[in-house]
C-alpha cells in the first residue's frame, strides 16, 4: 500500500516515515523532489527556498506536478511511505491507486517549534512567532499551485496527534496502522483473469490486432494462447501473414490469413500437452468469431468470458448459449 504523510514543520512525520521504513516500506518524499531541482539550479536550499521553487514547478506543469514525479516510481504490489503532501491536488494524484491513504500529523504549535529549533534544518525559524508566521503562508492560498495545508489535511484518511514522546507515537501507530493496512482491494477472479489474458496479448505478433485467451479450470490457469502465424512460420510483423501486412480492410479476406486466434492458439496448446479442457472456463480479451466458438463448444468449455465484442460475431453467441456454454461479458 501507499501511505501518505502531510502536517505541518516539526509535526512528526520524519519520525512516523522512519517507523514505517523499519516495518518495510520504501520511502518517497515530494520535498526531496524539490531540493533535487534547487541543487540543478545551484541554489541554496532553505525554507523559503523549497517554498518558492515547489510553488513554481506545480505553476509550471500543474498542481499535482511532485506526485506525478513520484507516482511513476511506485509499482503495484510495494509498500511505500510518501513524505511531505502539501497541496490537495498532490491528494488527488495519489489517490489514482486504490491502496494509497493519507496521514495527517498534527502537534501543538510550541511542541513543533521546539522540535524545528532543534533539528536546525534548513535555517529554522529561531522564536515562536518567526515560526508561527512562517507557517501561516503554508496553511491557506488562494494560489491553487501554492502549498495548501490546511486543504490538504481535509483530504486524510486518519489524523494522528503527536505531542508526546517517540515512543508514545510508535505505541500509537502499533494500534492505529494494522486496521488501516488491511483496507486493501484485491481483484475478482474475472478481473484477475482477464488481466493476465490482456498480458498474454501482449505477445500476440498480428499486425493487425492483439488477442489473448486463457483457460481456466479450478481457479489454475491451464492453457494459454494468443494471436499469430502458426508453429514454425515467420511472425506475421515479420511479414509472415500476407493478408494482415496488406492492411486490407477489417473484415475482408479472413480466409486468407495464415494468423491463427487467441482462443484457437490456447485450445490447440492444450491438445499439444494433452491438457483436458472439459468443465473449464475461457477468458478471452475480444469475444470469439465462430471458427474459435465451434471449438471452444466441442473442446467441452463450458463458459466464455470476454472483455470486448467483436463486430461479426452475432451468430458465435448464438451458437455458444444454443449450446449450452454460459457467456458473460467482463470489461476491464
Amino acid at each position: 500500500m501507499i501511505i501518505g504523510l502531510t502536517g505541518g514543520n516539526g509535526s512528526g512525520k520524519t519520525q512516523i516515515a522512519e517507523y514505517l521504513k523499519s516495518r518495510g516500506f520504501e520511502y518517497f518524499s515530494l520535498s526531496d523532489e524539490i531540493r533535487q531541482e534547487i541543487r540543478s539550479r545551484g541554489l541554496e536550499i532553505t525554507r523559503d527556498m523549497l517554498i518558492r521553487v515547489g510553488n513554481e514547478l506545480r505553476e509550471r506543469f500543474g498542481p499535482g506536478a511532485l506526485a506525478e514525479r513520484i507516482l511513476k516510481n511506485l509499482e503495484l504490489g510495494g509498500n511505500y511511505v510518501v513524505d511531505s503532501i502539501r497541496n490537495p491536488s498532490e491528494v488527488d494524484v495519489l489517490r489514482r491507486r486504490k491502496d494509497f491513504v493519507l496521514l495527517a500529523v498534527v502537534a501543538d504549535p510550541e511542541v513543533r517549534f521546539e522540535r524545528s529549533r532543534k533539528r536546525g534544518r534548513e535555517q529554522a525559524a529561531q522564536t515562536l512567532e518567526q515560526f508561527i508566521e512562517e507557517e501561516r503562508r503554508e496553511l491557506e492560498s488562494d494560489n491553487p499551485a501554492s502549498q495548501q495545508l490546511e486543504l490538504t489535511r481535509k483530504k486524510a484518511d486518519l489524523v494522528v496527534t503527536n505531542n508526546g514522546t517517540l515512543e508514545d507515537l510508535h505505541r500509537h501507530l502499533d494500534q492505529v496502522l494494522p486496521p488501516l493496512m488491511s483496507r486493501f482491494d484485491r481483484p475478482g477472479w474475472d478481473e484477475y483473469f482477464m488481466s493476465i489474458a490482456k498480458v498474454v496479448a501482449t505477445r500476440s505478433n498480428c499486425m493487425k490486432r492483439k488477442v489473448a485467451a486463457i483457460i481456466v479450470k479450478d481457479r489454475r490457469v491451464i492453457s494459454t494462447g494468443y494471436n499469430g502465424t502458426p508453429r514454425g512460420a515467420r511472425n506475421c510483423n515479420e511479414g509472415g501473414c500476407p493478408r494482415c501486412n496488406a492492411m486490407v480492410a477489417s473484415g475482408t479476406a479472413l480466409d486468407e490469413c495464415l494468423c491463427s486466434h487467441g482462443e484457437e492458439n490456447a485450445i490447440t496448446q492444450a491438445a499439444y500437452y494433452g491438457i483436458r479442457l472439459k468443465g473449464a472456463t475461457l477468458y478471452t480479451t475480444f469475444a470469439p468469431c465462430l471458427l474459435c466458438t465451434k471449438m471452444i463448444i466441442n473442446s467441452g468449455i463450458v463458459e466464455v468470458v470476454y472483455n470486448q465484442d467483436y463486430p461479426l460475431n452475432g451468430t458465435a453467441l448464438s451458437l455458444l448459449k444454443e449450446c449450452g456454454v454460459i457467456v458473460r461479458r467482463h470489461k476491464v
